[in-house]
C-alpha cells in the first residue's frame, strides 16, 4: 500500500471472504451522489483501493454521520444483506448529542416523506406518499452548560442512543427534530444557535451522530456478529469535557 493510500485507509472493524465492516469518518460520502457533485472522495473507492477488490454497498450512511459501514464482497452476499436490511434483520444503533433534556426513553412513530435528491426530480414533480418510520430512543446522559442560547440563560443537552426500526433517508435527524430535540451539528434539520455554540466553545464542526453498533446473522456462516465502532477524537474530547462515560 502506498503512503498516499495509507493516509486514505479506513479503519476495518471486521473482514472475511464475504463482507467487510468499516468505521466511516464524518464528512465522507459512501459513493457518488447527485447531492454533492464536487466531491471526489468516496468510501466505496477508498476501501476498494485499500483491499484490492470490488465492494458492494448494502446500506446508507449520511455524509456527516460517522460509524459502522457494511460492504459485501460479492453480488450474491450483497443481495442477501440488502434483503436483511429491508426485513429488519440487521440491528443498527447510534449515539447522538441532542438539544434539550429528552424523555428517558420513547418510540418515535412518525411517517416521513421521501426526500428528493435532485432539482430535476423536484422540477418534474416527483413525489411519494409518506412512508412509515419508527425510531426507538433512550437517554444516556445530560449536561447543563452556563451559556445563554436564544431566550434561555443556560443550554441543556442530552446524549441519546437511537435504534431505527425503519431505514428512511435522514430518519434519525428528522425524527429528533420532530420531537424538538434536533441533533447538534445538523445544518439541515438542526438549530443554528446550538451548532454555533458547539463550534465556538468545543471546536465541534461535525454532526454529532455516530453509528456505533451493528448486529446481524452472517449471511453465509450464520454466525452472530456484533460489531462496535470507536468514537472519533471530536466525540472523545466532548465526552471528556462533559464527564460522560465513553462506554455508554
Amino acid at each position: 500500500m502506498s503512503e498516499a493510500s495509507e493516509k486514505e485507509a479506513l479503519e476495518v472493524l471486521y473482514q472475511d471472504r464475504f463482507l467487510i465492516v468499516l468505521n466511516k469518518p464524518s464528512g465522507l460520502l459512501v459513493h457518488k451522489s447527485p447531492i454533492d457533485r464536487n466531491e471526489t472522495r468516496f468510501a466505496l473507492q477508498i476501501v476498494r483501493d485499500q483491499i484490492g477488490r470490488y465492494v458492494y454497498p448494502v446500506h446508507r450512511l449520511d455524509k456527516p454521520t460517522s460509524g459502522v459501514l457494511l460492504f459485501a464482497l460479492d453480488q450474491e452476499v450483497a443481495k442477501v444483506l440488502s434483503d436483511m436490511f429491508r426485513n429488519g434483520e440487521i440491528v443498527k444503533e447510534y449515539i447522538a448529542v441532542v438539544r434539550g433534556y429528552s424523555e428517558e426513553e420513547g418510540m418515535i412513530d412518525h411517517p416521513l416523506k421521501q426526500m428528493l435528491d435532485t432539482k430535476a426530480q423536484k422540477a418534474q414533480g416527483i413525489t411519494k406518499e409518506a412512508q412509515e418510520a419508527q425510531t426507538y430512543y433512550r437517554r444516556l446522559a445530560t449536561i447543563e452548560l452556563p451559556y445563554p442560547v436564544s431566550r434561555y440563560p443556560v443550554a441543556r443537552y442530552s446524549l441519546v442512543r437511537l435504534q431505527p426500526k425503519t431505514g428512511r433517508k435522514h430518519q434519525l435527524r428528522r425524527h429528533m427534530k420532530h420531537i424538538f430535540h434536533p441533533i447538534v451539528g445538523d445544518t439541515k434539520h438542526g438549530r443554528g444557535e446550538h451548532n454555533k455554540l458547539f463550534r465556538e466553545k468545543f471546536d465541534v464542526h461535525r454532526l454529532l451522530l455516530h453509528a456505533d453498533f451493528i448486529s446481524f446473522e452472517h449471511p453465509v456462516t450464520k454466525e452472530k456478529l456484533e460489531i462496535s465502532a470507536p468514537l472519533d477524537e471530536t466525540y472523545r474530547k466532548l465526552f471528556d469535557a462533559f464527564a460522560w462515560d465513553t462506554t455508554l
